[in-house]
């Protein structure tokens, strides 16, 4: 009985293991389908979400491909950085927004950093400034470290020679290893090793 009991348990929780992560990202994406689909409320449920999409597409097209489009919205830009209180907030979602997408990306220089020498503590980061001269700070450099499992994370400063670049993961890699604590690419490295050599 014990036995059937702990075949039982085992099953179910292998069975949350496999449903948790897709339940998961379904409810996000919902949550996220939802939450913008009710930004366009008088049409009918559902298309508001496509609705939305398809203006932001085209202002983003009008506004990189049309000289009036992206004057307007240049002006736009430089009115809301120059309005006192706002401008902080404006400006601060702007470079966050710009440093994850677009032409200006900063999250694109994965480094390992030496943050203890003793005993010697390595972290996975990006490079967001090579040189901080600028503001006294010679010889040293701005490193973002992102938390595991959160979109967080916060900025360290360090000397050049205790940053090193990562050379065998892209930018995404990087950040999906960081941001898993580690785990990521653990699965497909032991799967090479328990490949059979011929």
């Amino acid at each position: 009985m014990r036995r059937i009991a702990a075949i039982i348990l085992r099953s179910f929780l292998q069975g949350l293991l496999i449903l948790s992560p897709i339940a998961i990202t379904a409810y996000v994406i919902y949550i996220v389908f939802d939450s913008v689909d009710r930004l366009v409320p008088w049409v009918p449920r559902g298309l508001g979400f496509f609705v939305i999409v398809v203006v932001v597409t085209f202002i983003g097209y009008m506004g990189t491909r049309f000289f009036l489009g992206k004057m307007l919205f240049d002006a736009f830009d430089n009115m809301l950085q120059h309005i006192p209180g706002i401008k902080y907030i404006y400006s601060s979602i702007k470079e966050v927004m710009g440093s994850f997408v677009g032409d200006k990306k900063r999250f694109n220089k994965p480094v390992w950093v030496c943050t203890n020498q003793h005993p010697e503590v390595w972290r996975i980061g990006f490079m967001t400034q090579q040189d901080l001269a600028y503001v006294g700070m010679a010889n040293k450099a701005a490193v973002y470290l992102p938390h595991s499992y959160a979109v967080s994370g916060y900025v360290i400063i360090v000397e050049l020679k205790n940053v090193k670049p990562v050379t065998k993961m892209t930018a995404a890699e990087a950040m999906k290893f960081a941001v898993s604590g580690g785990i990521t690419g653990l699965e497909e490295h032991e799967k090479t090793n328990d490949k059979p050599t011929a």
